[in-house]
Formats: structure tokens, sequence, C-alpha cells
């Protein structure tokens, strides 16, 4: 009787284990590619997750998707200088996104939500994000002609620019000599804007 019963509870352990398993998330690696002209134009519309954008190594576009993916799908559609990409249907946990793209863009970034880390990339840049935290390398301060960040809460961070503001709707401005423009828009969030 001693032996069912241990047999009995090893058979639920194993029954749990499983069904633990089971209902893991996925993690798979999936990749989009697209060849794209130095210098243009790139709108992405992302859904919510954890992103990363940064320089390609080649004049291309490429979207590799990582951790919990489910559903998600990515789409780049190409048109001469100008480049749309779509992050769409990802899991509410645990999703990653890497964004590669030509060392020179001008970006138009829009986040449902999530964090968003962008590494040094020559261009403008016109970032939008609902919530979660946004961190820009803006490579050389003197590229840039104007500056125009702002939250509904949080805290901006311009120690690139040598300012900062915090609390309710900060709002933080900058002029030079530069050729490029950067406005950053959050609802609820961080903005860190470094060299």
């Amino acid at each position: 009787m001693k032996k069912f019963a241990m047999l009995l509870a090893v058979g639920f352990c194993a029954s749990a284990c499983v069904q633990a398993h089971s209902d893991a998330p996925a993690t798979e690696v999936r990749a989009t590619e697209r060849p794209f002209v130095s210098g243009g134009k790139i709108d992405m519309q992302l859904d919510g997750g954890n992103y990363e954008i940064r320089p390609a190594d080649d004049n291309h576009i490429r979207v590799t998707l990582s951790g919990n993916t489910g559903n998600a799908k990515a789409e780049v559609t190409v048109s001469d200088t100008h480049a749309d990409l779509k992050v769409k249907d990802t899991p509410h946990s645990n999703f990653q996104a890497t964004i590669e793209v030509p060392k020179t863009a001008d970006l138009v970034v829009r986040l449902s939500a999530g964090n968003l880390t962008m590494a040094a990339i020559t261009g403008n840049k016109d970032v939008e994000s609902y919530a979660g935290n946004v961190d820009i390398a803006v490579g050389e301060p003197d590229d840039y002609s104007s500056v125009d960040a702002s939250a509904k809460a949080g805290d901006i961070n311009a120690r690139a620019f040598s300012g900062s503001k915090s609390g309710l709707f900060p709002h933080f401005t900058w002029s030079g000599h530069g050729k490029y423009t950067l406005r950053a828009q959050l609802g609820a969030g961080n903005l860190e804007l470094r060299k």
C-alpha cells in the first residue's frame, strides 16, 4: 500500500512538472531582413515589448525577435529611401526584439509600451512611447539643431545636453548648430539622452 501511495505521488509530481513545462513561454529566435539605403527614413510601429535599435554592419534593416515570441511577427517594406517596419501581435511578457538599421538613418519610432534602448545612429529621431523607459545614445550633441523632450510623468535625464527635468509633465528643450533634430515624447516613464 505504501508503494502504491509513493507511485501515485510521483505520478502526480511528474504530471505537474510536465504541465508547468508546457505552460512555460516558448523561446524562439526569428529574423526578418531587407536591404536599405544609408540615409533613408524608417517609420517603426512597435507593439509592446523590450526593443534595442542599433546600427547594422551593412546597409540592411534586420529585425530579430527573441524570448517569448508567441504569434509576434515583423514586417518590413522598402520603397526607395523610405521603409515601414512593423512588429505586431507581441505577447504580454518576456518579448524582445533587436532592430538593426544603417548607421545613418532618420528614425520615427512609435512604441505602444515597453522599454526601448537606441544606440548612436546618425540622423533625425522622432520617438513616442506611451508607457516604459527610453534610453537614447545621441552620439555627438553638436550634430543636433534642436532637442524637444517631454513626458506626462517621469524623469528626463538629458545629460548629453547638460540638463534634466522630473515630476509631472517635465519638458526639456535645447538648441544647437547641427543639422539633426531629436524629438521624444513619453507617457509614463523615464527618458535618458546620453552620449
